[in-house]
C-alpha cells in the first residue's frame, strides 16, 4: 500500500507530503505514524538543510480525519494526537528551516501543522479554517501556541472561537502565510524558498529559530543571556568562520551546513 506520508530528496531539501488525497489529507492513526517517522529521519540526517511540507491533491489538509474518532474519542484520541505531537517537537528542533507549501483547504489540525512550521507560502485561493470549535473540539498539534505568536491575542481569539474561514489574502495580512503565489506557481516557488534556506548556515539557522520560538518564555536579561551562548556556540561553526573571513575579504560566503 503506497504511504498516507511520503519523503523524498531533492539535494539538501526533504520534501514531506500528505499523501490521502482522497481523503483530502485528513489525518488518521496511519498518517500520524507516518508523519512522525518522516520527521524522524529527517532529525537523524545531519545534510538535510531545509524541508518543505506539502499535501497530494485538491488541499493541504482538513485535519483530523473524524472517522477516527466517530467513537470513544476519549480513548482513540491519543493514539491520533501523540505521534503529531512528537513530530512538532521535532520539527521545532530541526537545524533545518520548515517551509509549509499549502493549497486548497487548510482546516483544524493541519492549520495547525502548517503555523508549526517556521515559515508559510500558499496558492492563491487557499482557505484557512482552524475549525475546531465547529465539532466541539480544542486544539492539537500546537494550534493554540502557535497562533497568538502569529497573530497575536485579540486575532487568535477571533480565529479561534468565531471559526471563520479566511482566505490567503487575510492569512498574508494576519502574518498566518508568509507569501502568496498563482497556484501554478506554487510548487517552484516553494523549491526557490527551500533552495535558498538550503544555501544558509544551517547551524546558526537552528540556532536563530530555538531562540525565537522560546523567547516568550524568558525574560529579557535571561534571553540575552541565552544569545551570548548561542553566538558563543555558533562561532566555533565552520560557517561562521569561513562567512567572516569571506566578509573581510569582500568575498561573497559559501555556506555548506557546518
Amino acid at each position: 500500500m503506497e504511504s498516507p506520508v511520503t519523503l523524498r530528496r531533492d539535494g539538501a531539501v526533504a520534501h514531506i507530503r500528505f499523501n490521502r488525497p482522497d481523503r483530502m489529507n485528513a489525518v488518521d492513526v496511519p498518517t500520524s505514524i507516518a508523519f512522525l517517522e518522516c520527521c524522524r529521519v529527517i532529525a537523524a540526517s545531519p545534510d538535510v538543510r531545509a524541508v518543505v511540507l506539502g499535501g497530494e491533491g485538491d488541499a493541504f489538509g482538513v485535519g483530523g480525519d473524524l472517522n477516527e474518532l466517530d467513537a470513544d474519542a476519549a480513548q482513540r484520541a491519543p493514539a491520533l494526537i501523540g505521534p503529531v505531537h512528537e513530530a512538532v517537537k521535532l520539527m521545532a528542533e530541526f537545524d533545518a528551516p520548515v517551509l509549509a507549501s499549502v493549497h486548497g483547504v487548510v482546516a483544524g489540525g493541519s492549520l495547525s501543522l502548517a503555523m508549526a512550521c517556521d515559515l508559510c507560502i500558499a496558492a492563491e485561493g487557499t482557505k484557512f479554517n482552524l475549525a475546531y470549535v465547529k465539532i466541539g473540539a480544542t486544539c492539537d498539534g500546537s494550534g493554540s501556541w502557535s497562533l497568538p505568536r502569529i497573530v497575536g491575542m485579540r486575532n487568535a481569539m477571533a480565529i479561534a472561537l468565531l471559526g471563520e474561514t479566511i482566505d490567503a489574502t487575510e492569512a498574508l495580512r494576519l502574518g498566518l502565510v508568509n507569501k502568496v503565489v498563482p497556484g501554478a506557481d506554487l510548487e517552484a516557488s516553494a523549491s526557490e524558498m527551500a533552495q535558498r534556506l538550503a544555501a544558509g548556515p544551517t547551524r546558526a539557522i537552528g540556532r536563530i529559530k530555538r531562540l525565537i520560538r522560546t523567547s516568550f518564555e524568558h525574560d529579557l536579561s535571561s534571553q540575552l543571556d541565552r544569545e551570548r551562548d548561542a553566538f558563543v556556540a555558533n562561532a566555533r561553526s565552520h560557517d561562521f568562520t569561513s562567512a567572516v573571513s569571506s566578509f573581510l575579504r569582500k568575498l561573497k560566503p559559501r555556506f555548506e551546513g557546518r
